[in-house]
């Protein structure tokens, strides 16, 4: 097996590993970081469990080599907190139960907040686009996409993905 070092950014820490050539992002965070809140739900990439936001945009970490995102900043659901307070996309799927089994719901609430960034005022065919990428098998959407309008007016993505996004951490 191949081994490079990495030095990547994850949640505002820095680090530095040996990681083997075809590791998956989903893998490092989960494994390497300890960041378990990242999902592996498909390994296929078709139901976005896995979703974070690599240099301010959202990828589903199972496509991403690990050696690949070297010198990049990623932001895991772990990371939204705020003054460990729950993001505003966190406190939305709280308020209108966008969650029930909550499998999905870390890449749901990455891709929610992903599309914040970009269209901080989204209306409800831009949400359903937004999260398109993202299965739930329990939800329904509906739920999920009312917790998403309601972090639009509750203070969109969020200080730490914004500040992520702006590369500010």
């Amino acid at each position: 097996m191949s081994h490079h070092k990495v030095r990547i950014t994850v949640n505002g820490t820095a680090g530095e590993d040996e990681v083997e050539a075809r590791q998956l992002l989903v893998h490092y965070l989960r494994e390497t970081r300890g960041l378990t809140g990242t999902h592996v739900g498909c390994d296929t990439s078709n139901c976005g469990a896995c979703t974070v936001l690599l240099d301010g945009r959202t990828v589903k970490s199972c496509t991403v080599f690990t050696v690949t995102a070297d010198g990049t900043d990623v932001l895991t659901v772990e990371g939204l907190d705020e003054h460990g307070e729950m993001s505003p996309v966190q406190q939305g799927f709280q308020a209108c139960h966008g969650l029930q089994c909550g499998y999905c719901t870390p890449g749901m609430v990455m891709s929610a907040t992903g599309l914040l960034l970009e269209q901080p005022d989204p209306d409800d065919d831009a949400i359903r686009d937004g999260i398109e990428g993202n299965l739930c098998r329990c939800t329904g959407y509906d739920m999920i996409v009312d917790s998403v309008r309601w972090a639009a007016a509750h203070g969109g993505a969020g200080t730490a993905a914004t500040a992520h996004a702006e590369g500010k951490v």
